[in-house]
Formats: C-alpha cells, sequence, structure tokens
C-alpha cells in the first residue's frame, strides 16, 4: 500500500504503542468479546429454556447457535473486505465499529423481546452479523497499529479479555438473574461506552480512492479465501485455531446443561455456578496470558507456548468431563485457565506474523475468524451425535472436546515462519 493510502494511522516498524494505547486498546476488545459472550454462555440458553423447556431446548440452541455461526462466518471476512477498502474521512475501522455496535445491539434487543425461537433465531442472526462487523475492525487495529516487537505483549493482553467478559458477562447475569430485558441489554451498555470511546480517539489508518482496488465479483469471493499452497504457515494455523475453538464451543455451548444433566444442577444455580466456573477460569488465565505474551516477545518463540497451551487445555477438559460435582468442575475449570491463557496470549500474534499481506489485514483476519466461528455452526451439529452415540453421556461430548485441543497443538508445528 502506497504512503498516502496510510496518512493517517501508519506507523513504522520502531513506533511502539504506548500504555494508554494499549489498555484503551483491550477495554474496547474486552467489550467486544462481553457482547459476544454473555449471551453465548448463560442469557441465550436460558431464554430458549423459557420459551419451549427443557427437553425441546438442546435441540433449538443448536439451531440457533449454529445459524448465528454461519452468518459469522460469512460476515467478518466481508467486512473486513469492506474495511479494507473504505475511504471514509472517518478512517478505515472507525465506521464499521459504530455501525457494528449499534447494529448488533438492536440484534440482541430483539433476542430479548423475542416470543418464539423463530424470533430468537432472526434477532442472534442479526447479532452476529453486526458484531462481526465490529469485531473484523477491531482485530485489523492489532497489524496497524503495534509493531512486530510488541504483538506478543499486546496480544497476551487481548487474550485475557474473552475470559474476563465471560466473568464479567457472567457476573451482569447473575446480579439481573429473573430480569431477562436488564440481562440482555445490560452488557451492551457496559462494552459500547468503551467501544465507542476507542473508536473515538484511534488514530485511524486512511485509503485514497486512488489507491483503493476496484471491485469485482471475484474480489468479493477472495474475501472468503487464502490459497493454502502460497501462504501453508496461515493455514496450519487456521486449522489450529479451528480445532481449538471447536474445543471451547463444546464446553460452552453445552456447559448449562453439562451442569443440569450431568451435575445435577437446579436452573436457578446454573447461573452463579458458570459464573464461579469463569472466575476459577479467569483466576489462572489472567496471569498465564500476560506472562505468556511477555515471554513470547522476550524469547522471539511463538509455537512452544502455542502447543503447551493446547495440551493443557485438553488435559482440562478431561478433568472436567470425569467430574461429579461442582468443585470437579470447577477445579477443571482452573486448570483450562492455564491452557487458554497460554494458547490465546500467543496465537493472536503468531497469526498477525504469518499474515499474506499487511494491505488486506481485516479480509485476512476475517478469514482467520471463520476458524474461530465454523465451529460454532458445526458443535450444535456433531454435538447431538456425539451425546446419541454416547447414551446422553456429556463426558463422551467433552472427552471430543479434550482431544480437539490436543490435535489443536499438534497442528501447529508444521508452521515455519516463525519459531
Amino acid at each position: 500500500m502506497s504512503g498516502s493510502a496510510m496518512r493517517a494511522g501508519s506507523r513504522s516498524p520502531a513506533d511502539q504503542v504506548g500504555g494508554g494505547f494499549i489498555a484503551l486498546y483491550a477495554l474496547a476488545y474486552l467489550s467486544t468479546a462481553l457482547l459476544f459472550i454473555a449471551p453465548l454462555l448463560v442469557t441465550l440458553a436460558l431464554k430458549v429454556n423459557s420459551l419451549v423447556g427443557i427437553d425441546r431446548a438442546p435441540a433449538s440452541l443448536s439451531l440457533i447457535a449454529g445459524v448465528g455461526a454461519l452468518v459469522s462466518i460469512v460476515a467478518n471476512p466481508f467486512f473486513g473486505q469492506l474495511s479494507d477498502r473504505t475511504t471514509s474521512r472517518f478512517g478505515m475501522r472507525r465506521p464499521w465499529m459504530i455501525a457494528g455496535l449499534v447494529g448488533g445491539s438492536t440484534g440482541i434487543l430483539v433476542v430479548a423481546l423475542a416470543p418464539n425461537v423463530a424470533v430468537v433465531l432472526l434477532g442472534w442472526c442479526m447479532a452476529q452479523l453486526f458484531f462481526n462487523a465490529l469485531l473484523a475492525a477491531q482485530v485489523a487495529v492489532l497489524p496497524d497499529q503495534v509493531p512486530v516487537v510488541q504483538r506478543g505483549t499486546v496480544a497476551g493482553i487481548l487474550g485475557v479479555c474473552l475470559p474476563l467478559a465471560s466473568v464479567g458477562g457472567t457476573y451482569v447475569v447473575n446480579v439481573f438473574a429473573g430480569h431477562e430485558l436488564a440481562m440482555f441489554l445490560v452488557p451492551c451498555a457496559i462494552g459500547g461506552v468503551f467501544v465507542v470511546l476507542f473508536a473515538l480517539v484511534l488514530d485511524d489508518r486512511r485509503l485514497e480512492p486512488a489507491d483503493r482496488t476496484p471491485w469485482s465479483s471475484r474480489r468479493v469471493l477472495e474475501a472468503f479465501y487464502v490459497d493454502p499452497r502460497g501462504h501453508p504457515d496461515f493455514m496450519w494455523a487456521f486449522a489450529s485455531r479451528f480445532l481449538f475453538v471447536l474445543a471451547y464451543a463444546l464446553l460452552v455451548t453445552y456447559q448449562a446443561y453439562f451442569l443440569l444433566d450431568r451435575l445435577g444442577s437446579a436452573e436457578d444455580d446454573v447461573p452463579h455456578q458458570i459464573f464461579l466456573g469463569t472466575l476459577a477460569q479467569a483466576a489462572v488465565l489472567v496471569t498465564a496470558s500476560v506472562v505468556g505474551g511477555r515471554l513470547s516477545d522476550r524469547t522471539g518463540r511463538r509455537k512452544v507456548f502455542v502447543v503447551g497451551g493446547s495440551f493443557v487445555y485438553g488435559v482440562a477438559l478431561f478433568l472436567v468431563a470425569m467430574a461429579t460435582d461442582v468443585h470437579g468442575f470447577l477445579v477443571g475449570m482452573a486448570v483450562s485457565g492455564l491452557g487458554f491463557g497460554l494458547y490465546m496470549a500467543v496465537d493472536l500474534a503468531l497469526v498477525v506474523d504469518v499474515l499474506p499481506d499487511e494491505a488486506t489485514a481485516a479480509k485476512d483476519l476475517g478469514v482467520l475468524n471463520i476458524a474461530g466461528a465454523l465451529p460454532f455452526t458445526l458443535a450444535p451439529v456433531i454435538a447431538p451425535a456425539i451425546l446419541v452415540v454416547g447414551g446422553g453421556s456429556y463426558v463422551a461430548l467433552y472427552c471430543v472436546a479434550a482431544a480437539c485441543a490436543l490435535l489443536a497443538g499438534l497442528a501447529i508445528l508444521p508452521v515455519r515462519r516463525v519459531r
């Protein structure tokens, strides 16, 4: 990309970002995670359960989560490509952050007020569509603004955001338990403040109209594809992310039903138990993610942290699968924090280091997001089959999830461009 195309918001490799930028970026990223994760962990499952009952809820939730994830698979790379081509005087990323926040929050409102499963599905698809526009623009800020020597550190801090959002989201839902509208909308209000603040102060990249590539149907299709032969490292990283997130999706999508069915928890206790589980996970994860990211930058190594994190997460899922009471569940969740923290701290930095082209960073990161979204489509499809084969056993389901995490570690070994 030409110098004029990067007239604002561009940095030389030697320019390091300051603590204020990192803190605000992390708060905005955490807020975006909160928008996604609060419904996924608790409120969406409880909303469906209130509409159709526990016997039909798993199948209905599978449909909603699966179709919503399919929408996100299309939306993230598509909006990423639009962001890479945006010539607005407000920048390339900022307009999509604001539009994504407003549209996605409207979708959450539709879910909260839905009188039936069909309207829940409509609202969740709308939320996924617009929140992924926000996410695509926000993730692209990492290669836009952060030099290579800081990417492990910044990615490590961003890696803390998902579990902290999980804790925050389940806590807010727990506080407003029994008030359905508040359980859905308060996380949007809290998250929206920091997303807007970051978007307003961001020294965003700007693209000159003369530097924008011509639009064509072929270019639209390219938004969803990276040549695996030309960029094998990116595709191995894609495979690893897919397997790891599949393990995570199998855990969190059916977490409420695991507690209800496997451990015999009362429905009113489920939000509090999920909050305790995410808190136990986050207590370990925060340290693992921040320390892992800094060590990765200092040693110049990425792969050992990603592989190690995958293996620890796999072991943790085995512990969750074997739990016979809430205490065992909490132990497994705590151990998962170590694996999740190490993996997510460094995996994003590794991916950014092997991007095919910095000029199409948002588009390529959108393709990577398919690896983060597709598992949430497949998990609701394969989980019922696993439960049938396993005689309705959630132990079998979580053992499969553990195997996926172990394979995620093996998939990163062939990557060559980073150590």
